[in-house]
């Protein structure tokens, strides 16, 4: 297809397995709009619709909400960037099975033969159970007891794929953005700054459920450890108090 190519609607549809209807809808909730019209008044796209719509669609095979791809892509998160940190995590996720299921077969052969297993097998087998999970998670742990922990796994492991991005991508991401605006002065008032607060906040509904012992939980996590959990190595707690801070006079601006 040379650069001044053009696709109509139906045409597209077809050539991608999807129906015109769903194309409509999509261009109606601005998701994916063409950038051109012929003078008929019929919809024309372009080869950077085509780069956007194979961006939709690689999210939306993640199980990502059609708001969330939104979301992704107007913020300009790279889709391959999510790719590769969803992939890496399912590859460091069976790597970790792995160990635990060696070790627990190690375990289980030691019981099986009536025999004592070791202080290092049993030893082994716990560390690989505790280990399994990210950091930002055993922070959360540490704030959270077990009931509300057990609410918020089972939250978020109803979002299926969706919720590695949501957690461990966008959140984090979110976060690094108003810190940035902070610290380029951008005052909290700003309607940059709220949308990432009302952002972040449809998240943390969206994980917790409106649960405010949890919501409390999950900021004990962030101000004991900003660095687990915004992935970022070199988060101080006096930052995330700052930005903590930021983020509420922007939520106090937005009421």
């Amino acid at each position: 297809m040379t650069v001044s190519a053009t696709w109509k609607v139906g045409p597209l549809a077809k050539a991608i397995g999807l129906t015109v209807r769903t194309l409509h809808h999509w261009d109606t909730i601005g998701l994916l709009s063409p950038s051109q019209r012929t003078a008929g008044g019929h919809r024309e796209y372009t080869e950077d619709d085509l780069v956007r719509l194979y961006q939709v669609l690689a999210l939306r095979g993640l199980g990502l909400s059609l708001e969330t791809i939104a979301a992704c892509l107007d913020a300009g998160i790279d889709p391959d960037r999510l790719v590769r940190d969803h992939l890496a995590g399912v590859e460091a996720s069976l790597a970790a099975l792995d160990t635990l299921r060696q070790r627990l077969l190690r375990l289980g052969g030691e019981l099986a033969a009536d025999r004592a297993p070791s202080a290092t097998d049993l030893l082994d087998a716990l560390r690989a159970i505790g280990g399994t999970g990210p950091e930002g998670e055993h922070t959360l742990r540490r704030h959270l007891d077990a009931d509300r922990m057990e609410a918020l796994t089972n939250r978020a492991a109803a979002l299926g794929p969706a919720r590695h991005y949501l957690l461990e991508i966008e959140w984090p991401e979110l976060y690094r953005r108003a810190d940035r605006l902070r610290t380029a002065g951008t005052p909290p008032t700003d309607p940059k700054v709220r949308r990432l607060v009302a952002r972040m906040d449809e998240l943390s509904t969206l994980f917790t459920g409106g649960d405010a012992g949890i919501s409390a939980g999950v900021r004990d996590a962030w101000h004991d450890d900003p660095a687990a959990m915004s992935g970022a190595p070199v988060s101080a707690a006096d930052d995330w108090r700052e930005l903590a801070a930021y983020l509420d006079r922007a939520r106090d601006s937005a009421a």
